[in-house]
C-alpha cells in the first residue's frame, strides 16, 4: 500500500513496467477530472447562492422602500390632520365667540328704493 502511495506521489516509478506508468497515468487523470467535476459543482453551487442572494437582496430593497413611502404618507397624513383639525377647532371656537359678541341681529336697509313698485 505504502509503494503504492508512493508511486501516486512521483516516487520511485524507474522500477515500474509500461503498463504499469500507463495505469498509473490513467489513475491520475481519472482523480483529476473528478477534482475538476467537483471543483465545477461548487464553482455552480456559489454562482447560483449569490444569484439568489442578490436577487433576495433585490426583493428587500423593494420592500423596504415601499415600507419607507407609506411611513412618509402615514407621517404626512398626521400632520395634515393636526392642521385640519386645528383649524376645524379653531373655526368652531371662532364662530362660537362670534355668536357671543354679538347679541342681536342685524336687519339690513335698501340704499335705493325699489324701482320696480312704480
Amino acid at each position: 500500500m505504502q509503494v503504492e502511495l508512493r508511486h501516486l506521489k512521483g516516487e520511485d516509478i524507474s522500477s515500474l513496467s509500461y503498463r504499469e506508468l500507463m495505469f498509473l497515468e490513467d489513475s491520475l487523470q481519472n482523480g483529476q477530472r473528478i477534482i475538476s467535476d467537483k471543483q465545477m459543482e461548487v464553482w455552480r453551487n456559489i454562482t447560483k447562492r449569490i444569484q439568489g442572494a442578490g436577487e433576495e437582496n433585490e426583493q428587500l430593497r423593494y420592500r423596504m422602500r415601499e415600507l419607507e413611502i407609506a411611513e412618509m404618507n402615514r407621517n404626512l397624513g398626521d400632520q395634515f390632520g393636526e392642521v385640519f383639525n386645528h383649524r376645524e377647532n379653531n373655526s368652531n371656537n371662532a364662530a362660537a365667540e362670534y355668536k357671543s359678541e354679538m347679541p342681536f341681529t342685524f336687519s339690513v336697509q335698501p340704499m335705493q328704493p325699489n324701482l320696480q313698485d312704480r
